[in-house]
């Protein structure tokens, strides 16, 4: 096997963890040749601010929204946008073979039967959340007393495991949570940091108090329909292809630097040990096979 052999190997080791061969805009994010896709059919959330949602003028916006714009340019991607629609129908249509592409969505055991995801590409704390001019509350204080979480939502099923001795009201969705907390009907709520700040913006609400982390964050990866697989490698490309100025970008338009918590820093040492042991493992196979085939040749 040539040395270029051994560079496709190393690439496929550091494609298979996740890792960007490349960040920059001039390099193409699929190989060449690769048959085009055909148009994909991309369903929005309605009102998931300020990762995807619609706006007052009809207009899908949010982070996750313009992160994908990026994407499927690297990758080739034509899309088209479904109508807006609450995430239950998505993913029924999704199981029905309607959609192809979602956006903002954390992987579950019970989603991936039909999905796949890619890797995620923001990663924000779920919090408790006190009325303005209080501090910050922790549910570790909150014995007997009344809190709201977004029924059905991911969190949900963890806060009340993780603290039972919290009285849970279980809410149609964040907006109603602050809504009954700033009305003082809950002594609390649950959400992610990023759609509070959302919320209480475009609400025009005073500050609300943020508390602790409760354990529990939305790693949040783009969704591609599980028949598909050529999409999800498109999309896996498009993420590798983005550079940090394009990714600092869209993050810093709808993010404050408190509702931002990028996918941990603290690991990567960790993964660089790891690619690195894979990588000199994989080239030593590589490197002994060409031994053993040079040897063949002169026998």
């Amino acid at each position: 096997m040539s040395y270029v052999g051994i560079g496709w190997a190393v690439s496929a080791v550091l494609l298979a963890l996740g890792w960007p061969l490349r960040a920059r805009a001039d390099v193409p994010a699929v190989v060449p040749g690769t048959p085009a896709l055909p148009v994909v059919r991309f369903a929005p959330e309605a009102d998931y601010g300020p990762f995807v949602y619609r706006d007052a003028d009809g207009r899908i916006r949010g982070l996750s929204v313009d992160l994908l714009d990026q994407v499927a340019r690297h990758a080739g991607v034509s899309m088209q946008t479904l109508p807006a629609r609450p995430l239950a129908e998505i993913l029924a249509g999704a199981q029905r073979g309607e959609v192809d592409l979602i956006t903002s969505l954390r992987p579950t055991p019970e989603r991936a039967a039909y999905l796949g995801f890619t890797r995620p590409y923001v990663q924000v704390d779920a919090i408790a959340v006190g009325r303005a001019g209080t501090p910050g509350p922790d549910l570790r204080d909150l014995s007997g007393r009344k809190v709201a979480v977004g029924a059905g939502y991911a969190v949900e099923h963890f806060v009340r495991q993780a603290y039972p001795q919290v009285v849970w009201q279980g809410v149609a969705d964040d907006r109603v949570g602050l809504a009954l907390l700033r009305a003082g009907q809950v002594d609390a709520a649950v959400a992610d940091v990023a759609s509070v700040h959302f919320i209480v913006t475009q609400q025009g609400w005073p500050a609300l108090a943020l508390g602790r982390p409760v354990g529990f964050s939305y790693p949040l990866s783009f969704a591609w329909r599980k028949d598909l697989p050529e999409l999800g490698a498109a999309l896996e490309a498009g993420l590798a292809a983005l550079t940090p100025d394009e990714r600092a970008v869209v993050l810093q338009r709808w993010l404050p630097a408190e509702a931002l918590a990028v996918i941990d820093d603290r690991r990567l040492p960790l993964l660089a040990v790891g690619v690195a042991a894979l990588l000199a493992g994989a080239v030593t196979v590589l490197l002994a096979r060409r031994r053993r085939a040079r040897q063949a040749q002169r026998s």
